[in-house]
Formats: C-alpha cells, structure tokens, sequence
C-alpha cells in the first residue's frame, strides 16, 4: 500500500524557485511587480512538484471571487456555448473563470439560479434575454456587480445590454422573401410563453407581413423550446396538410428547419423550387445539410466576447454607466431559398 504523499506547499515553490513565499503568491495573481523571467521560473518549480495555487484565503482577504456568472437557456444549442466559449476566450487572460447556470428557458428557473449564484459574490453576472421575473430583477438590480443582458435589446435594461433585435433579424427574412416574389410565407415556432426570443422572432414575421400587406396568420405552433428537428419535422407536416399552397417558410431555429427539410424530402417537396425554407441560428448544420439552409447568423461568439470586453472595462472603471451594443446579425443566403 503506497504512503499518501504530502501535498506540496507555497513554501515548497518557493524554495525550489529561490524565491519567497509572498513572491510566489503574487505570482499566481499575475501582480505586475513580478518580472516574467521569476513568474517562469515560479511556475516551472510549480508545476515540477504539482503544486496548485489555493485562490480561497487570498480572495478572502481581497474580497474577490473571480468568477463571472452565467445563465442560459439551454447547454445542448450550439449558439449559447458560442457566446459562453466566447465570454470565457474574453475573460481568461484576467484570470476569470465562468460559473455557469442552465435556465432550461424557464424564467422561474432563472430566478433560483439567479439568487444560488449571487450567493457566491461573482465580479459580474451575464443573462440571456431582458424578461425576469419581478423578483430576478430586483435582485438584478440590487446585485451592486455588473449585470450583462444579452441575446436581446430589452426596452428597460437592467444595467449593460450585448444583444440585437430578434424581431428586425426575422424581419430581414421576410424582406429578403418578399423581395424575389415569395408573398405566402408561413413561421414556425413553439410556445411563446417559454422562448422570449422566440416570441420576439414571431412577433417580427408578423409584423413585417403586415408591413408588406401580406397575410401573417400562416402561424405554425411547434411545441416547447427547445424546439427538436422531430418537432420541426411534425410541424412542416401540418403546413403541408393545411396550407399547401405556402410558397416558403421561416423557422424560429436551424434545428427544427432541418427538420422542415427533411419532411420536405420524404414528402418528395423539392425545396426551394416548391416551398423555400429558412432557419434561424447558422448552427453548423445548416451549412452542410443537403440543400444548405438559409438562415440568420446571430453572432452568439462576438455577442460573449463583447460582453466580456464591457465587463473588464466596468472592473477597471474606464466603462461608466450603462452600455447598450447593437449588433447586426447576418442573412446568410443559402441553397434552401431563391
């Protein structure tokens, strides 16, 4: 039976490093006063004896936690671990590491999770969307840290906004529609009361249907978000029954777009020559199915690493007041539409 090794020590690196033990401490907390020839040399005796830095009693001491907060509606969409990969490439290089919460697009969930992770003192907290419930936002913005929105333009900010309008991307599709003739377009979505953004999306068709002076009731009800490309799929069946004469269609996601798809092709619906489809995300499906899938790209990485550049700038005080950055997302044109 081997004898348990003893766990090395600060002093230990110190030692090894012919250095003291407050310099390997302010080594590990990237203090600028340490030159980066001692931090290698700090860091190489660390790792030769495998030695881990314990941050708990100097974040005691200093009050700092390093950690941001984080929630999302959903850890299986492509386009929230974009924007968690890229608040995280935005905030490593301080030292801040990701606390992340899991909403399942319920905003009572959001509320609990909310209160667990201000527990904890994060530097700052990141949410997806601008709709709380009452009490999320009075804890919002009682939080005394920075508060970031993002995914949205909510009309009455908690505090920093990194978002766009989901309503004008939709908007922009059926633009693009109308603009090659396409006049009898249908929407599918899921549960308006669940998907807040999805509900902006909705809220978008029909409002530009109505800008164009076109019929925007060819609404299609998809389940509960997350919407599932078998859920898409059921719902492309259901236009198809009821509404054939639908020249194109925009889904409220890339997953139940493809799922649109493929119901096309068992159906034998050449897509786009009978019915074009549309999607909602650029997840990396869209760019390999068969016919590639015209969609938006929302830009979910630069949405992570904008806020973590706004976050860093609030922590070192060169960000005063409330910030609110617009982002354009983008009409990819693919093979799915004229």
């Amino acid at each position: 039976m081997n004898t348990p090794r003893k766990t090395p020590t600060m002093a230990d690196v110190a030692r090894l490093a012919g250095v003291s033990p407050m310099t390997v401490s302010r080594a590990f907390k990237r203090d600028a006063s340490v030159s980066d020839a001692t931090r290698s040399a700090i860091l190489e005796a660390a790792d030769t004896l495998g030695y881990v830095f314990d941050s708990t009693a100097s974040n005691l001491r200093s009050q700092r936690t390093d950690f941001v907060a984080v929630t999302i509606p959903s850890i299986n969409n492509a386009n929230f671990a974009d924007t968690v990969r890229g608040l995280s490439e935005g905030l490593k290089e301080r030292g801040l590491q990701i606390l992340l919460g899991y909403t399942d697009y319920d905003i009572q969930e959001e509320e609990r999770l909310v209160e667990q992770l201000l527990r904890r003192r994060p530097e700052a907290i990141v949410v997806t969307g601008g709709r709380h419930t009452p009490r999320t936002r009075r804890l919002l913005e009682n939080a005394g840290i920075p508060v970031i929105e993002t995914w949205d333009l909510p009309d009455n900010p908690v505090g920093h906004v990194v978002g766009f309008s989901n309503a004008a991307a939709v908007r922009s599709m059926v633009d693009h529609f109308v603009s090659v003739g396409i006049t009898r377009i249908a929407f599918i979505g899921g549960d308006a009361d669940r998907d807040t953004r999805g509900t902006d999306r909705r809220a978008g068709f029909i409002a530009a249907m109505q800008a164009h002076g076109l019929d925007p009731d060819r609404l299609i009800a998809a389940g509960t978000p997350p919407i599932s490309m078998r859920e898409g799929a059921d719902a492309m069946g259901r236009l198809l029954d009821t509404l054939p004469d639908t020249q194109a269609v925009i889904c409220v996601s890339d997953l139940s777009a493809f799922g649109a798809l493929t119901e096309c092709q068992r159906r034998g619906v050449n897509v786009p020559q009978q019915i074009a489809v549309a999607g909602f995300g650029d997840y990396e499906i869209a760019g390999i199915c068969v016919p590639s899938l015209t969609t938006i790209n929302p830009l979910p990485r630069e949405i992570g690493k904008r806020a973590a550049e706004l976050i860093l700038d609030v922590l070192d005080g060169t960000q005063e007041g409330p910030a609110t950055i617009a982002l354009e997302p983008i009409l990819m044109r693919r093979q799915s539409s004229p």
